[in-house]
């Protein structure tokens, strides 16, 4: 599954937190943005250690769930990262 991951963190400790463990998970495709290919129950793993990264009182974080006929029909604009090149993961 695709999962498109934003985020906008007020304190840079956590931003820098929050960016370590996205960065685990994905790639990154804008400052505060990444594109992620996980299944269901890794997803769920990632989110909950997101959760607990961030303050709920001044961040925010959201995730987009991309249907893989929708992920087909992405369209990009000029050079940019995304998982399509990635030739593999080490977890």
């Amino acid at each position: 599954m695709l999962i498109l991951v934003a985020y906008d963190i007020s304190s840079p400790k956590r931003l820098a937190a929050v960016s370590k463990h996205c960065e685990n998970y994905g790639i990154r495709v804008q400052y505060s943005v990444f594109e992620c290919r996980m299944e269901a129950d890794i997803f769920e793993r990632f989110w909950e250690g997101l959760c607990k990264r961030i303050n709920p009182d001044e961040d925010r974080a959201v995730a987009y769930r991309i249907c893989l006929q929708c992920s087909k029909k992405i369209e990009t604009a000029g050079q940019m990262v995304t998982s399509e090149n990635v030739i593999a993961y080490v977890f």
